[in-house]
């Protein structure tokens, strides 16, 4: 293992990718606790003290503790993700440009991707006017003096930390380790651990009283059933179905191609933790719009009560399943589509033995991919709610219940950054963490 570490950094292109990772991961922490201006500092800790039983707990451990901040990293990077969730559903075939783009290569992902930075920003106006003008009416004193103007700079302010956010992450993409917007939702994740951690501690043993035995056993199955999840999590994160895929014979001029037995790697959860955070933005969204006219109208009361998934509600559970299986299906065939790779197949004279090359390839490879990712997708819906179950009935508090979601992101984009890591250490001939 240490071997590992050194090897790490002899590589130096690995060791300048690294160390630029960390670089911007620490200019995003400092920023997390840059306040916005014309904002009132007594107010925030009273929003801190008070907001940590709602949904917002959830964006607050996503975005490192910057949302309780009111930093200007306030709103995180969840504007580029629902919009990055708008425009791949506008590219199935909704709008014919997007889908046409949507199958031009690189330059077709370079033009999508330019659609999701400005939908970003406009996605990032709407919540900072909803976050600033929300947020003052039910914690009175939050915004100084307020006015048009005061608002403006505001919602500038926090539009501009969720762009800034987007650069980074973009430039840990192409110049660090892994994808960057993963990445950053991880730091921010691993950044509220100790809080939540302390939290815990506090209930189980500051605050037990006479129940401090059970508290202790108590204490020792949520550290297990903990281990257990993510030992289980990386068991199915690293679980593939291998296709068998054989290449035809073919002579171009004096030299003979093809010829060779190979494998397709499906993965068990393909999707990885993308569906998990596309359904928790979708799900948060109407319990954070509720949440500033709750005790004023039917309505947000029936959405706080229903749909908040950070209470444990029924209906927001079920939906929540719902929408983790539906966007994994969704997901998974948009990154591996079955008549694409039946195509390519056909085209380089491969077949899979015991198929017909062409159409019957194609539903051949539909139907396991769909009993895959159909286990895939229990699996991340399972891991996302069995700790909101376990929580609620271990008492815990509901803002570090909700663990299903940090665990898979943890797990998920730190078996990528293994393997990252691991592909470059290989090329160069250096032993990995994987084989040893």
């Amino acid at each position: 293992m240490f071997r590992t570490l050194s090897n790490i950094f002899k590589v130096m292109d690995l060791r300048k990718r690294i160390i630029f990772t960390l670089l911007v991961l620490i200019v995003y922490r400092i920023g997390a606790f840059i306040p916005v201006p014309n904002i009132n500092a007594d107010a925030i800790r009273q929003f801190d003290q008070s907001a940590t039983s709602n949904v917002f707990g959830l964006l607050n451990t996503f975005s490192g503790g910057a949302l309780f901040q009111f930093s200007i990293f306030a709103m995180g990077i969840m504007p580029y993700i629902t919009a990055s969730i708008i425009v791949q559903l506008l590219s199935m075939d909704v709008i014919p440009r997007f889908a046409q783009w949507a199958k031009e290569g690189d330059v077709g992902k370079k033009k999508l991707t330019q659609i999701t930075r400005y939908g970003t920003i406009v996605l990032g106006l709407i919540q900072a006017i909803g976050f600033s003008i929300g947020f003052n009416n039910v914690y009175a004193g939050l915004v100084i003096n307020p006015s048009v103007a005061t608002y403006a700079l505001i919602v500038i302010v926090l539009t501009a930390g969720t762009s800034f956010l987007m650069w980074l992450g973009e430039q840990i993409t192409e110049n660090g380790i892994g994808n960057g917007i993963s990445i950053i939702i991880f730091a921010g994740i691993v950044a509220a651990i100790p809080g939540g951690i302390g939290k815990i501690a506090t209930q189980l043993f500051v605050d037990a009283g006479d129940a401090l035995f059970m508290n202790i056993i108590k204490a020792v199955l949520i550290l297990v059933v903990a281990i257990a999840i993510v030992v289980f999590v990386i068991f199915v994160q690293q679980g593939i179905r291998k296709i068998p895929v054989q290449y035809a014979k073919r002579v171009v001029g004096r030299k003979m191609y093809g010829g060779q037995s190979t494998h397709i790697p499906m993965k068990v959860n393909a999707a990885g933790v993308i569906p998990v955070i596309f359904a928790s933005s979708l799900m948060t969204f109407p319990s954070i719009i509720a949440s500033f006219w709750t005790g004023r109208s039917w309505l947000a009361d029936w959405i706080q009560h229903n749909l908040n998934i950070s209470t444990g509600a029924p209906l927001a559970m079920v939906l929540y399943v719902l929408l983790i299986v539906g966007f994994t299906f969704f997901y998974t065939f948009v990154q591996m589509n079955p008549e694409q790779m039946a195509d390519q197949m056909k085209k380089n004279g491969g077949y899979i033995p015991g198929v017909r090359p062409g159409k019957a390839t194609t539903v051949y490879l539909t139907r396991i991919m769909t009993r895959i990712t159909l286990t895939g997708a229990f699996f991340l819906a399972l891991i996302s709610i069995l700790p909101m179950i376990f929580g609620k009935a271990a008492g815990l508090p509901t803002s570090v219940s909700i663990g299903g979601t940090s665990i898979l992101i943890l797990v998920g984009v730190a078996l990528e950054m293994m393997k990252t890591i691991e592909s470059q250490l290989i090329k160069r001939h250096y032993k990995g963490f994987i084989n040893k």
